[in-house]
């Protein structure tokens, strides 16, 4: 077959290109930008763009399909030509519903933990020996890829993101997979540029339930009211399945869980954690493994990429980064971070980067979400503003809207380095928030110069 990408450079993108090639699929690609890790990648590959930017001649009669990525828009001159030479057009969730439909189908759906849980079953399968299709956020250790897809697994495991699929489809991605087996985690108001009202956001996550086909298994969280509120509404036909936080206990900063009739000791922490891997053991006995195997492979499992991820570390400091940007996402890894080194000094950094984030109807819902930090930092970056054309946010409005008048607010990469830098680390933990960059700093370099500073 032949495949061409338009935005072959997104996370999801590229990895879906890579495995398409690695089948021995004829790919190529096209984007406006790409950054490593996706360059590197492409390149290694055989498949990065010989040059950046749209080329309808890239579009012929001898493709058999073009994969469009959220990133390119709906004047893109490369999908207007497939579409008037009649290419087959997928987004890349309705290539991969189309690859799994003959698949058992496992959906992980919520505003937060999804990626986290979907690692978790991931791994749980691979350690079980089990042979499975996979699409999750993040890189996961004991995976080259974050998309898997092949003729002979009878199991996809979706991570179902809930923005849009596709510059031509306003559809939220999860709504195309059709699961036999759904989890919600959590519900907790994001991406208000597509959701401007609350409601509407909730209701996205009903239609998921009902999405879910006929005789299908929905595992919820029942500690979120909202999700409890959906679950109990969903089809009679849906077999429901709750979870909540497990028993567990942290000591010399490791958490075990009891399980099996033992205390297993895990490499993850936080009770949001415990949460995840609650949801994770009830999709893994649904898929027919045993409780004893799930709890033999957990504690082995040592997290997703950029989620709580630990970077550097010495007697003196810890250095954390996570993906987090959602006031929920925030306020529970702060408080994973605190509950596991309660007497360490937490210095907690993130960065104000999404549209939701950076909007001012939105910074409200800040308030509260960096309380468990002794140190709580805010990093805007101006070009982040000017990029997608909101008003300017000023300090005063971030520190009112966070609702901590310590907080500190910086709008400049190397004046927040600077200030890490200076201060004394002993006995300090450091833990850094954001989908983004900070405007370039390389993290593991900043871990590295404050623990040689330490």
């Amino acid at each position: 077959m032949n495949y061409h990408f338009i935005a072959i450079g997104g996370a999801v993108m590229h990895n879906l290109a890579i495995a398409l090639k690695s089948k021995g699929h004829i790919v190529t690609g096209s984007d406006d930008e790409i950054f490593d890790p996706a360059r590197s990648r492409l390149q290694v590959s055989g498949i990065l763009p010989e040059k950046e930017g749209w080329y309808s001649e890239k579009i012929h009669s001898g493709l058999d399909t073009v994969i469009v990525g959220m990133h390119a828009r709906k004047e893109n001159p490369e999908l207007l030509e497939a579409m008037r030479l009649g290419v087959k057009v997928y987004s890349f969730p309705e290539f991969l519903y189309e690859h799994s439909r003959s698949k058992t189908r496992v959906v992980i759906g919520g505003s937060h933990g999804k990626t986290t849980i979907t690692a978790m079953i991931m791994h749980v399968l691979k350690q079980s020996g089990i042979n499975f299709d996979y699409l999750v956020g993040s890189q996961v250790e004991g995976f080259d890829v974050m998309v898997k897809i092949s003729d002979d697994a009878s199991i996809m495991v979706f991570e179902g993101d809930e923005y849009l699929t596709a510059p031509f489809d306003p559809r939220p991605k999860f709504h195309l997979y059709h699961p036999h087996i759904a989890l919600i985690s959590g519900i907790a108001w994001d991406h208000i540029n597509v959701f401007p009202d609350f409601d509407q956001y909730v209701e996205q996550f009903r239609l998921f339930a009902d999405m879910i086909e006929p005789g299908g298994t929905l595992i919820y969280n029942q500690e979120d009211p909202l999700v409890l509120g959906i679950a109990m509404q969903t089809r009679k036909d849906i077999v429901l399945a709750s979870y909540d936080t497990p028993e567990y206990f942290v000591s010399d900063g490791v958490n075990y869980l009891f399980g099996n009739g033992k205390q297993i000791p895990l490499k993850v922490f936080g009770r949001h954690n415990m949460q995840n891997l609650a949801g994770a053991r009830l999709v893994c006995g649904a898929l027919g493994i045993p409780e004893p195997i799930f709890f033999n492979a957990i504690g082995s499992f040592g997290g997703a990429q950029r989620r709580l991820e630990l970077i550097g570390s010495s007697d003196k400091v810890k250095v954390f980064k996570d993906f987090a940007h959602s006031p929920s996402k925030l306020k529970a890894t702060a408080q994973a971070v605190k509950e596991q080194f309660p007497s360490t000094t937490l210095v907690a950094c993130m960065e104000l980067h999404t549209f939701s984030s950076l909007s001012l109807s939105f910074l409200n819902q800040y308030r509260g979400c960096m309380d468990a930090a002794d140190v709580a930092i805010v990093y805007i970056s101006p070009h982040a503003i000017a990029l997608k054309k909101l008003t300017p946010i000023s300090q005063l409005q971030i520190i009112e809207a966070f609702g901590r008048n310590d907080l500190m607010v910086y709008s400049d990469s190397e004046d927040l380095i600077s200030k890490l830098l200076t201060r004394s680390w002993e006995n300090c933990n450091l833990l850094m928030m954001s989908s983004g960059s900070f405007d370039g700093i390389d993290l593991s370099v900043l871990a590295a110069r404050i623990i040689n500073k330490s």
